[in-house]
């Protein structure tokens, strides 16, 4: 793959310490203890072991439920994953070279693909986090209030609060390197691309989470059942039509903002912004309601409320372990050399998934949590079945 091996990435992959033409082949394993810095595993295991027991949880929850929307969002995730990074990774091999030069490299985990371009754990991260958003989003109740677009809306401001908690902390501590001189990435948000803060942080989880949720989600939840075929076309359908909406949302910026930096960052914000606005008050709003309802037993998905304030404790422990070089920084870069990112940006965003997890420990009282079994949200058929039924939740 030497052929592939373009100079910009070439250059990245230096500055991360490895060589772009020594990288293994489609699969490599290195020794854990012998990465760049031992933050390297620790986010590897973390991310990885996450997305193992969602993928767990998901087999668990259709085996005894009946529900397969958490597999779909798993595979639907992946599918997109598998989409959306391969033309990032060899724009030559995809004859979009002269349109899309190499955005970003990774550096080298205990185990990689693709000739160094894919570590293991950004395969797991993308069903991981997409879980815990979706989920906690579920969990308040907010797809069976108010519907696919408002609820994947929640889902990507959920998804975005955990995810730039770790994209502002991964240039530091060298898990990856951005091009700065990308036009693509332009303009930066401290070290993070101001679109992948918006796209990849927030508006391609909006995406997959509505598809999931209209092609499959809701017809579950009306009782609907899905053979295994079918369940892998809607996955391979999802994964496609998430990739299109992630080309989609953003439009604004990307046409409109063409030919300035200034005016696409100012309309990548905007988006940003309104979708703040617009999954703050409905996920409050949610929350209420659901500590208020107790005419049904309350869905909750136990992965996530154990798994997901560990995720934070992790990164909490990470940022604190790299507070001295941010402080001691000068013009936004460690005394390594790394850029820093916005350590008051990532402070709100680990409050408002606090928040998020706190909310859905807070919505069922001890008699739904203990003695109901779990429903889908908006299921006819599961809340006929919760009522003659005292069968625990997984």
């Amino acid at each position: 793959m030497t052929d592939h091996c373009a100079p910009t990435f070439d250059q990245l992959a230096h500055s991360l310490g490895f060589s772009c033409e020594e990288a293994g082949g489609l699969v490599e394993f290195r020794n854990p203890f012998g990465l760049e810095n031992w933050t390297l595993t620790v986010l590897e295991t973390t991310v990885v072991l996450g997305s193992i027991l969602a993928l767990i949880w998901a087999v668990i929850r259709l085996r005894r439920h009946g529900d397969p929307t958490n597999l779909v969002l798993w595979f639907g995730a992946t599918a997109y994953l598998f989409i959306i990074e391969p033309p990032l990774y060899f724009p030559a091999a995809f004859g979009i070279e002269e349109h899309v030069d190499t955005m970003f490299a990774h550096n080298v985990f205990t185990v990689d693909f693709l000739w160094g371009r894919l570590p293991l754990y950004i395969v797991a991260i993308y069903p991981f986090m997409a879980t815990v958003a979706y989920e906690i989003v579920r969990s308040l109740g907010v797809f069976r209030r108010y519907g696919a677009l408002l609820g994947a809306t929640c889902v990507g401001f959920v998804h975005h609060a955990f995810y730039e908690i770790f994209d502002h902390l991964g240039p530091q501590l060298r898990w990856w390197e951005w091009s700065t001189g990308n036009s693509l990435n332009q303009p930066f948000f401290d070290s993070v691309p101001l679109p992948s803060v918006v796209v990849f942080a927030a508006l391609w989880p909006m995406s997959l989470a509505f598809c999931v949720y209209w092609f499959v989600g809701r017809k579950v939840d009306a009782g609907t059942h899905f053979t295994g075929p079918q369940l892998v076309g809607r996955t391979v359908g999802i994964g496609l039509l998430a990739s299109l909406g992630t080309f989609i949302l953003p439009l604004p910026a990307t046409v409109f903002g063409a030919g300035s930096t200034t005016v696409r960052g100012t309309l990548y914000a905007a988006e940003l912004i309104v979708l703040t606005l617009v999954a703050i008050p409905i996920l409050f709003r949610s929350w209420q309601s659901q500590r208020q309802s107790t005419e049904i037993p309350h869905y909750t998905n136990a992965f996530v409320r154990v798994y997901s304030p560990l995720y934070l404790l992790v990164m909490a422990i990470l940022w604190i372990t790299a507070l001295p070089d941010l402080r001691d920084a000068t013009n936004g870069l460690t005394a390594n050399g790394d850029p820093i990112g916005n350590p008051w940006y990532t402070l709100a965003c680990f409050v408002i998934a606090i928040l998020c997890v706190a909310a859905i420990f807070t919505t069922a009282s001890p008699r739904d949590r203990s003695t109901q079994p779990e429903i889908s949200d908006g299921s006819q058929r599961s809340t006929e079945r919760a009522a003659t039924t005292t069968e625990a939740a997984p």
